[in-house]
């Protein structure tokens, strides 16, 4: 699960454009650089003690913990200044060529840029109405950013999106492809054979401004 997990945090940086991830004792980190988030830390398979003297060195606004835990895990872990971001769950599946076919009056269009597979599914009148991207970060792809229009969900874009990312992959030789999933997201991607391997656990921290 390790090595899938660090596959996460490369892909993800690949698909995000974002730099390197780098080694540190508690796993890997990740120079953001966005106002939103500005370094994100992933645990690995670091221990209690080493997660409290991270989060206790801490002071950067809008630094990011994730570490691959249940929330009532790590929750101990931090002061009431860190907030919890939305629950999610590593995924990962056994690509396999899929059958692609958008719904009559769209059309889909695949392109690839710097490692990153972005595909875009449009309306007849040329709206965006689904996207989502890979970052490909060798054997292992990380599907990123899958995202319907609200005016134009439950038509099975969001299936149309992976099938055609996940052919793409194979096209570049990816076997295997990995993602975070929000909870919604995940009742998606079982239906496509994908298989939860950890919850996925983060926290943002927001220092009162004083």
């Amino acid at each position: 699960m390790l090595d899938l997990a660090r596959s996460w945090v490369e892909g993800w940086t690949v698909s995000r454009r974002a730099p390197k991830p780098v080694d540190v004792p508690w796993g890997l980190s990740i120079q953001v650089g966005l106002p939103s988030e500005t370094v994100r830390h992933v645990l690995l398979d670091a221990d209690a003690e080493t997660a409290r003297e991270l989060v206790g060195s801490i002071t950067e606004p809008a630094t990011c913990i994730k570490g691959f835990l249940e929330p009532d895990v790590m929750q101990p872990w931090f002061s009431p200044e860190w907030e919890p971001t939305d629950p999610g769950f590593l995924m990962a599946v056994d690509l396999r060529p899929a059958v692609v076919r958008a719904p009559d009056g769209y059309t889909s269009t695949a392109e690839t840029s710097d490692g990153v597979v972005s595909v875009r599914i449009l309306a007849a009148d040329g709206a965006l109405a689904a996207r989502g991207q890979v970052g490909l970060t060798g054997a292992a792809c990380v599907f990123d950013q899958i995202i319907t229009e609200e005016a134009h969900q439950r038509l099975g874009l969001g299936t149309v999106v992976m099938g055609a990312l996940t052919n793409a992959a194979i096209e570049n030789g990816v076997a295997t492809g990995i993602l975070a999933a929000t909870v919604q997201g995940r009742a998606l991607y079982e239906t496509l054979d994908w298989k939860v391997l950890a919850p996925l656990t983060g926290f943002i921290y927001r220092p009162v401004a004083t």
